[in-house]
């Protein structure tokens, strides 16, 4: 097995990581302070060409794979979990489902302008009601002539009121079950019947837009069906398979972010004459965590390889998200624990780590619902 990195790869980590340290980490606690989306960086992110890594070329993408967008997804959470969240939400799970899904008229006047970097996407699964259960829908989609009639209510909708467009699921055959869900395409701007109804306060991730949204009679042509009537359900699982390893790839970087605070504060803090680092507690609680996110970032790049080979990575993508997910909280914590008074202070990042953390154990599928999938996978 090679574990090196193909050059092209390590360039382009090279690339982001360097735009992050420049114009990302100087304002990443401002723009949690202040709540604000940072729609100048991911203008930026658009002129460096990232803003569709997987998607192909021809559909104004950056034509590479799926571990080379980890590798970008991780270099931003490295620095910024809101910034990282909305980036994973935008490619995983707004993009890449119209390039694997879409017709060539889709993915020109939907797809492109995402993978450029025109504006930013959102994806509308969750509702009030539906919890980790995303199939129990209540959203409906009904056909009237030459429409699709859009009713209901989705609920912590990544992007959802900076978004130029927006992947929806609604139930178009109610007694249908899994085959009864279809995905369609939103422009939240020019369709009426669209509202953001609530951005969310949260506990993290500040500085990207978590909303709930409403369809009141929002009328849609009818080739805005992404696929066919009833593949929503099939179309949701694989592209969660690439969004769960996006998500393992952005606790990966939120947990060397804020390891590499832990470990630099720990070099230059000095208690009883030497530094801290140098006391068996914290340098043992600096190796597990430096151990940890190897682990989790080695079974995130093989998840990432397995896809991009065209293998079916349910099992090592659940695996690498919940691995990951959860090292992430553990090493963010034990990070403020280094830092000590220090930690819990927004003078220093691993608070900001530690509280962003958390929402990788819960968005797109909760560490219970992962073991539920592997469970199933072992036949259990």
């Amino acid at each position: 097995m090679d574990f090196t990195l193909p050059d092209e790869h390590r360039m382009i980590r090279d690339s982001v990581r360097e735009f992050c340290a420049a114009e990302i980490e100087p304002i990443a606690q401002e723009i949690e302070d202040e709540h604000r989306f940072p729609a100048e960086i991911f203008d930026q992110l658009a002129e460096l060409d990232v803003m569709g890594v997987p998607i192909d070329e021809e559909w104004g993408g950056l034509g590479g794979d799926q571990l080379m967008y980890a590798l970008v997804t991780e270099e931003l959470g490295r620095v910024s979990g809101s910034i990282g969240l909305s980036y994973a939400a935008h490619v995983s799970l707004a993009s890449k489902p119209i390039e694997l899904f879409g017709t060539d008229d889709q993915r020109e006047r939907w797809l492109r302008p995402l993978a450029e970097g025109e504006y930013l996407g959102g994806w509308a699964l969750t509702e009030p009601e539906s919890g980790s259960d995303a199939s129990d829908m209540s959203t409906t989609a009904t056909r009237e002539g030459d429409e699709w009639v859009l009713d209901g209510t989705k609920q912590f909708i990544t992007n959802a009121s900076v978004a130029g467009s927006l992947v929806v699921k609604a139930v178009t055959e109610p007694d249908a079950g899994y085959d009864g869900i279809s995905t369609f395409l939103v422009d939240p701007e020019a369709d009426d019947g669209f509202e953001v109804t609530t951005e969310w306060e949260k506990m993290g991730l500040n500085a990207s837009p978590t909303c709930e949204i409403r369809f009141d009679d929002c009328r849609i042509p009818a080739d805005r069906m992404l696929g066919e009537p009833g593949d929503g359900w099939e179309q949701t699982k694989k592209t969660l398979d690439g969004g769960r390893i996006s998500i393992a790839a952005l606790s990966v970087g939120l947990a060397q972010g804020a390891f590499e605070a832990a470990l630099e504060y720990a070099k230059e803090r000095e208690q009883f004459g030497q530094p801290i680092g140098e006391f068996d507690a914290v340098r043992d609680m600096l190796v597990e965590m430096d151990r940890k996110i190897e682990r989790a970032r080695l079974l995130t790049h093989k998840a990432a390889t397995k896809y991009d080979a065209g293998e079916d990575v349910g099992r090592l993508s659940s695996m690498a998200k919940l691995d990951a997910s959860e090292i992430c909280r553990e090493v963010a914590e034990d990070a403020v624990q280094v830092l000590g008074g220090y930690g819990y202070t927004t003078d220093f990042a691993p608070q900001r780590f530690y509280r962003d953390a958390k929402l990788m154990e819960i968005g797109e599928g909760t560490s219970e619902i992962q073991r539920l999938v592997l469970g199933r996978e072992l036949g259990l």
